[in-house]
């Protein structure tokens, strides 16, 4: 076997150990931070990658394939798998036929996300195993392990991955890749394994429940559960990165680390519980693996000195420490590197973003634009938002999202809002990626159940925040080959709805003119605003240029959050280097003095009148 180096990101390594595991197919849908894995993976040609419409669907996929005799991996950011619970748990229940493994990528902080959930809960509720790496290499070791593990025990496997094990970098030493000993494309027609009928369901548990001892006993004796010896007077149990963190902090002291995570090895928590005087469990968020040796009636110490809250640092374990007395006061060492003081700022959207002219307009007509030195209004609409870049709208100076609580749920939160006899007139806002993700459904609840709110879709053509992603509306696939475009327009027609207007987002007046139409015509009603993405657009080319005589500094332009509109002292002025110029026009057409030349200066008097 011929044996190579690179340097790989956990995310890059987890890619390439399900290649050389001998996958067939790969499933994803983009969310940070588990988005490099499928991009890797859609770089070899002799696999099947795609982004799926959502986290269900590619579970789905990577199910049938599994069934179809395909190594196959599916991967998720944490959240995902909320929405890919159904076909997870399924099968759960009906086991595989060629490994399936399926990658959730916890974000504890919420560095990027919603909520810092911790699916290590996923593999108990589901009875399925669990694999944790601490870094790039171990992440590449376990991937292929893991499909050998889903074959042998007839089961898909849960390999759970955090933010910083899926972006930190390490030197991973590499095999060769294996030719898989599943048959692709051949179908096992089995009813009582693949079809969950009630009496079926019910034969398959107790062959879960079976399956389950025996992974208990693998547990036991895998290489990816490691004593190493040190000082009995602690002993600490870890796994994924709290292990790196904790080693660091406590060089000296035993551990008993854990990759295998699920079932856990009661014999050699045991064992080494025996061997140390003071036990401690480090790890991330819940007490996942304190909760379990304490229903071993071990005495452990964990979650009174980690908090549940949060990701993990070295201070962070220092301090617990010194507070329950297992480090001193002067091994607490402050850290030497003091950040210096820079000056804070709200995350804006981008310079030039097509969403700027929807949320400026949405924030002038439901009276939340604020310019300094004027009070805060009551909001005229209630404005529902959901998950995507656009969610920035929310944050001043624009202010214009109510609501922000999951994929799709705008929809669903204005028809609720609606339906309890609101008052306020009700905007949905959600990015063209996600509606075909999760919002058509809500749309379809939206005609059916006569819903009077007015949806907003706002199309760039991409999956914007996790890095420009393909998806079924953009035409190309996962892995560049052209395809069909699926038309939003035709997909709302098709639902139902008859009130449609298809909008320019460079086009403030149309806008206006459309969203005021909208809310007022008193019935269910669609605008798609539709617009590239500022990432594709270019800078610094014909920027704008403030003209001092005209400009009354009056701050109307500064009320898009543009970052390249800024103030510098009593002056208002364009950063040529950030503006995208023609591409965009938004401050031009604002300005009531006609300040903001220069090509655009015509077209801006010609729109400021009629405005």
């Amino acid at each position: 076997m011929s044996v190579n180096k690179k340097l790989l990101s956990g995310n890059e390594a987890i890619a390439l150990g399900a290649y050389h595991a001998g996958i067939k197919i790969a499933a994803a849908y983009p969310g940070t931070p588990s988005t490099e894995i499928l991009e890797n993976l859609s770089q070899f040609k002799d696999i099947y990658a795609e982004w799926s419409t959502n986290e269900k669907v590619a579970m789905e996929v990577g199910v049938g394939a599994s069934y179809a005799g395909a190594r196959t991996l599916v991967a998720m950011k944490h959240v995902g798998l909320n929405v890919a619970a159904d076909p997870f748990m399924a099968v759960a229940i009906t086991g595989v036929n060629a490994g399936l493994v399926v990658v959730t990528a916890d974000d504890p902080g919420a560095l990027s996300s919603q909520n810092e959930q911790d699916n290590r809960h996923f593999a108990k509720l589901a009875k399925i195993p669990m694999l944790e790496p601490s870094d790039s290499q171990e992440a590449y070791e376990m991937m292929i392990t893991a499909f050998d593990i889903s074959e042998q025990f007839d089961t898909p496997v849960l390999f759970r991955t955090t933010t910083r094990v899926s972006h930190s970098k390490a030197v991973v030493e590499l095999g060769d890749k294996k030719e898989t000993p599943g048959v692709k494309g051949v179908f096992k027609h089995n009813f009582q394994k693949y079809i969950m009928l009630p009496a079926n369901a019910r034969f398959r548990r107790p062959l879960v429940e079976e399956r389950v001892k025996n992974l208990a006993s693998y547990s036991e004796t895998s290489s990816f559960n490691r004593i190493f010896k040190g000082d009995d007077k602690l002993g600490i149990i870890s796994s994924g990165m709290a292990y790196q963190y904790a080693r660091e902090v406590f060089p000296g002291a035993s551990f008993l680390k854990l990759g295998f995570t699920y079932p856990m090895p009661e014999n050699l928590i045991r064992k080494f519980a025996l061997k140390v005087k003071k036990l401690v469990v480090i790890e991330e968020l819940d007490p996942f693996i304190e909760e379990y040796v304490r229903s071993l009636c071990i005495e452990v110490t964990g979650k009174e000195f980690i908090s549940i809250i949060g990701e993990l640092t070295q201070d962070i374990i220092k301090k617990g420490s010194y507070s329950i007395g297992i480090l001193a006061e002067n091994e607490v060492k402050k850290t030497e590197y003091t950040a210096p003081k820079l000056p804070g700022r709200l995350p804006l959207l981008c310079p030039g973003c097509p969403h700027t002219g929807t949320f400026y307009t949405l924030s002038n007509l439901g009276q939340r634009s604020v310019l300094p030195g004027e009070k805060p209004r009551e909001p005229k609409l209630i404005i529902t938002g959901d998950i995507g870049c656009y969610t920035l709208g929310a944050l001043p100076p624009l202010s214009a999202i109510d609501t922000c609580g999951c994929m799709g749920a705008s929809i669903g939160n204005a028809i609720g809002m609606q339906k309890a006899g609101v008052d306020e007139k009700l905007i949905a806002v959600i990015g063209d990626s996600t509606f075909l993700h999760s919002g058509i459904t809500g749309l379809i609840d939206a005609v059916y159940n006569k819903a009077k709110i007015t949806l907003i879709i706002l199309d760039n053509k991409t999956t914007a925040m996790t890095g420009h992603q393909e998806h079924p509306g953009t035409g190309k696939t996962a892995q560049g080959e052209e395809t069909v475009a699926v038309s939003l327009e035709s997909i709302v027609r098709a639902i139902g709805v008859k009130n449609i207007q298809l909008v320019s987002a460079w086009d403030i007046k149309a806008l206006k003119n459309s969203v005021k139409t909208s809310i007022d015509s008193g019935e269910l009603s669609v605008i798609i605003v539709s617009g590239a993405c500022a990432v594709d657009l270019r800078r610094g080319v014909d920027p704008g240029i403030i003209d001092v005589n005209k400009c009354t500094a009056c701050g109307l332009c500064l009320a898009l959050g543009c970052p390249a509109i800024q103030k510098d002292g009593d002056m208002i002025i364009i950063d040529g280097s950030l503006c995208v110029g023609d591409n965009c026009r938004l401050c031009r057409q604002i300005c009531p003095n006609k300040a903001i030349s220069p090509d655009g200066a015509r077209q801006s008097e010609r729109i400021s009148e009629e405005l």
